[in-house]
């Protein structure tokens, strides 16, 4: 279709992606914990959004932009190396305050709403040269040489992603979700936080290390 090939392999690849634990999936992973379903969901969507903009950027050539500018790439790098950052920092704070009841953590995501966590996911995703640079890698290899509209191409599969993508983290949000019915003591609460804040601190560090193509 569109000029592509072994679209089962490419499924199959989608899937070990996903499933490998990254920013996405931790940022999905702590809403959902944190927030529930509606909050996991929105998380998932806006990472979703996300994608959607590297598959643009991979259809009309911005991520080849990256590949080539060691300028633009490190501007992006940068970026969403402070952003991570400063979730980070989020969570270590929330870690230090400790006490907190689980329905004061889940009040206080809901009152930072969907739309909150959909553009904290968005971020977390866009702001990731190496997603952008992965997504230029990625769908070409699956892309024949005589395809007769490459972009078209691009977009079937790329959307494909997004919504193979989307599929997987809503089924995460969901098998995670009862989780929350535990009820852990303070210093448990406090542990996650510090750990998960940890993570996407290390994540931040992984990413700001990461040299132009």
């Amino acid at each position: 279709m569109f000029g592509t090939h072994d679209l089962a392999l490419f499924a199959l690849t989608v899937l070990v992606i996903n499933a490998t634990p990254g920013v996405d999936l931790i940022f999905t992973l702590v809403s959902t914990l944190t927030g529930g379903v509606r909050a996991g969901l929105a998380a998932a969507a806006g990472i979703a959004s996300g994608c959607v903009v590297h598959t643009l950027a991979a259809t009309f050539g911005l991520a080849a932009l990256l590949m080539a500018s060691g300028a633009a790439f490190s501007a992006v790098k940068w970026a969403g190396a402070a952003y991570l950052l400063w979730l980070a920092i989020g969570m270590l704070r929330q870690a230090l305050r400790g006490g907190v009841a689980p329905e004061a953590i889940a009040s206080g995501m809901q009152a930072r709403s969907a739309r909150a966590l959909f553009r904290q996911g968005f971020l977390t995703n866009v702001l990731n040269p190496k997603v952008a640079l992965f997504f230029l890698a990625l769908l070409p290899q699956f892309i024949t040489s005589q395809a007769p509209n490459k972009s078209a191409a691009f977009l079937f599969l790329g959307t494909w992603f997004v919504v193979q993508g989307f599929a997987f983290l809503a089924a995460f949000v969901l098998l995670v979700a009862p989780l929350r019915r535990w009820q852990p003591a303070a210093w448990v609460r406090r542990a996650l936080h510090g750990v998960g804040g940890a993570l996407f601190a290390g994540l931040a560090v992984r990413l700001a290390v990461t040299e132009p193509p």
